[in-house]
């Protein structure tokens, strides 16, 4: 248990947390909606940090980075925890874990300086924030962040973009490149499937991109939900308007979590959602889990 960065106190012994966009305001005991932070006291602790419940040695295209550091490895770390509520979510088995509820599932107990050892023992070039929401787990990344960087060592977040610009400017002098998730261009489909809001997702992406950290997006295709070509325009158009040269990473949705009655995405759909961003003018758009 640690104190957390980027929240203050209130009255009444409550918190405001400052860490993400949802702007949790934590009364005494409870926690913000991560699931991981607690207010203990007047106080807020992160739960969750050098808990590591996933490791493991990636190809950093896997996260999926294409022009970043290309055809090196990277070492993948993540806690428990998310921010976004999914029904769609790969990870859900350990991004949906809350310390609401001791679930009793095994981690690991590394600290920073053991997670750098074991990056360069493993031979990467880089340490990626990924597989849940590093957001939520931000002390335990800036901590390992600060030595990785002085050890040589790039910094990856994996990420849904919504933390706030507080949170992006701390981290920025360690965070080499970011993969962001812009799953939809809809605020009512951010409200339903992920419990959050769409905009903070764009002002993050508008914010890394004129920060000059790497930065590629990735956008999960689900049939039905987010493949209209009246959509994928305005994602495409967007991500244009950022930068021509950003990567779009189109992906492939298989059924899963609460989404079981879903579809496979078809490749037709891919292929569409690619001519689309094309048309728009983007100069990198790649298909993924095909």
């Amino acid at each position: 248990m640690k104190e957390a960065m980027l929240y203050e106190k209130l009255d009444n012994g409550e918190v405001h947390c400052s860490l993400c966009a949802h702007g949790c305001v934590i009364s005494e005991g409870s926690f913000g909606f991560c699931g991981v932070r607690q207010n203990i006291e007047g106080v807020l602790y992160t739960l969750v940090y050098g808990e590591v419940i996933a490791s493991n040695v990636d190809p950093i295209e896997k996260k999926p980075l294409y022009h970043f550091l290309p055809g090196t490895l990277t070492y993948s770390i993540a806690t428990m925890g998310c921010n976004f509520r999914c029904g769609f979510c790969q990870n859900w088995q350990i991004s949906q874990m809350s310390k609401r509820k001791d679930s009793g599932t095994s981690q690991n107990t590394l600290s920073p300086e053991e997670i750098v050892r074991e990056t360069k023992r493993n031979n990467c070039s880089s340490i990626s924030y990924t597989y849940t929401e590093p957001t939520i787990f931000f002390e335990y990344a800036y901590d390992i962040s600060r030595i990785a960087k002085a050890a040589g060592l790039a910094n990856v977040f994996v990420t849904n973009g919504y933390m706030t610009r507080k949170a992006i400017d701390t981290i920025r002098p360690y965070l080499d490149a970011v993969n962001i998730d812009l799953k939809s261009y809809r605020e009512d489909y951010y409200k339903t499937f992920c419990k959050a809001h769409l905009q903070p997702v764009l002002d993050s992406i508008l914010f890394i991109k004129k920060l000059n950290i790497w930065i590629e997006i990735t956008t999960l295709i689900i049939p039905g939900e987010n493949d209209s070509d009246e959509e994928l325009e305005q994602i495409a158009g967007f991500i244009a308007g950022v930068d021509k040269e950003v990567p779009w990473h189109i992906s492939r949705f298989f059924p899963q979590y609460k989404l079981t009655e879903h579809l496979v995405t078809p490749m037709s759909t891919l292929k569409r959602a690619k001519a689309i961003g094309e048309k728009q003018g983007l100069r990198r758009v790649y298909l993924g889990n095909v």
